[in-house]
């Protein structure tokens, strides 16, 4: 194992850190342990995954590599195509943390894993939007907050608010922020579920705001 993996296999930061916020992070091994379990979700390049206490992302990190995998496997003879999928993959990835370093450090780790995998396919020919939409994506998608009390951390705690990413007409997208506390509280999810892959009803919520279409290389118009 080498010093990257041992720092990314390190259960406990400090004894402070479990006493204060019980913080002990999951070895890998059960991490794939539980996700083989949807294995089927983990390689549908745009199911949706949230880690509301996230930690560094050992989690989300594990489910983005396998769906990044997938995208490989049927894109990668297309730059374009390669490109509009992983952004679509890593759009898919959401996590809530309380401490602020775990947040910044998740964030990093997802993106590195995207320029990674991005930069073995393509080399010198990397798109630097493509890259800043992935970050982008990931500042939103990836909060500091408390998934209990459902705000945000910080001197100005706020409702924590998730965008959701949506592909429309192949290369554009869709976004729409939703209150996190009006998708788990609201009375109509007492009866419908939020997703469904069998054809029955769902609680269909209304989104804070919605944006224009966007190119997915210019995410970052769409603030």
């Amino acid at each position: 194992m080498n010093e990257a993996e041992q720092i990314e296999e390190q259960l406990v930061i400090s004894r402070k850190r479990v006493a204060d916020h019980g913080e002990v992070y999951t070895p890998k091994a059960i991490v794939n342990a539980m996700l083989d379990l949807v294995a089927q979700e983990t390689e549908r390049i745009d199911s949706r995954f949230l880690e509301p206490a996230c930690g560094t992302g050992n989690f989300l990190a594990e489910v983005l590599q396998r769906k990044l995998e997938v995208v490989k496997s049927r894109y990668s003879k297309s730059q374009s195509d390669y490109e509009r999928y992983a952004i679509l993959a890593i759009s898919s990835i959401y996590g809530i943390d309380i401490l602020e370093d775990n947040v910044m450090r998740c964030r990093d780790r997802l993106l590195d894993l995207f320029k990674d995998h991005y930069q073995s396919l393509f080399k010198q020919d990397i798109k630097e939007d493509c890259l800043k939409s992935a970050k982008f994506i990931l500042e939103r998608n990836i909060e500091w907050g408390d998934a209990l009390t459902l705000m945000t951390v910080g001197s100005k705690p706020k409702p924590i608010i998730f965008s959701e990413w949506s592909a429309v007409n192949g290369t554009m997208l869709k976004r729409r922020d939703f209150s996190f506390k009006n998708l788990l509280q609201h009375e109509g999810m007492r009866d419908l579920p939020l997703f469904s892959d069998l054809g029955e009803d769902v609680f269909i919520p209304s989104p804070l705001k919605e944006y224009p279409l966007v190119h997915f290389l210019k995410v970052t118009d769409a603030d």
